[in-house]
């Protein structure tokens, strides 16, 4: 199944309620890092040779898929838009101070604890040092240099994507302009609204699979 959509914006950008409404669209399901943890037996194995340059084919990890975003595959953006030249293309995006704020009271402090079932132990391994740490942010976490890389990507991706086939958007703009870029008519329902960083807490502190 070729993806149609392909998210381009870094977690904390408001991608899980995006997955949502991708998926209420009749885009889904969505690949989003929640799909990681809750399928890891395959999808750690797969992100692992993606991220270390092994061979790999798309179809192995998305193939039952019709969207994507959050991490790891916004790393991909690129090559998930040159492989499947038909998909559209979604920058989510938020206030980079607020998006900051976000990522160190949520992402960070999870990539540091376990994850229960057998491919677990290697899920901080693989997303932490290789798609997170030095893949993104080069293993500088301080505010200036995520802000700075967080900038620097959107604006990457504005260039690299011709206009026609990216949207750039935030949740707050709600139904209309996604749904008029995908085609699709606007829902007679309130654009999801999920994932804070309260509940994110909770899912982590609760010994539940994360999402972004």
């Amino acid at each position: 199944m070729p993806l149609k959509v392909v998210g381009a914006g870094f977690g904390r950008t408001g991608t899980r309620s995006l997955k949502e409404a991708l998926e209420m669209l009749g885009f889904g399901p969505c690949h989003h890092m929640m799909e990681v943890f809750m399928n890891a037996e395959t999808q750690v194995p797969f992100w692992d040779r993606v991220a270390t340059g092994q061979k790999f084919d798309w179809e192995e990890g998305l193939g039952k898929y019709q969207s994507a975003c959050d991490w790891p595959s916004c790393t991909f953006y690129k090559e998930l838009a040159d492989y499947y030249p038909q998909s559209k293309v979604i920058l989510s995006l938020r206030d980079p101070k607020s998006w900051y704020k976000s990522v160190t009271s949520t992402i960070l402090p999870a990539m540091k604890k376990p994850v229960d079932g057998a491919a677990g132990p290697r899920l901080p391994g693989v997303f932490g040092p290789k798609l997170m740490g030095e893949g993104t942010f080069h293993n500088d976490f301080s505010e200036a240099n995520m802000i700075a890389v967080y900038e620097r990507h959107n604006e990457e991706v504005k260039r690299t994507i011709p206009r026609d086939r990216l949207l750039v958007f935030e949740a707050k703009d709600g139904w209309e302009p996604l749904c008029k870029f995908l085609g699709v008519p606007v829902p007679d329902k309130p654009y999801p609204n999920m994932n804070t960083t309260e509940e994110f807490q909770s899912r982590v502190g609760g010994g539940r699979p994360p999402v972004h």
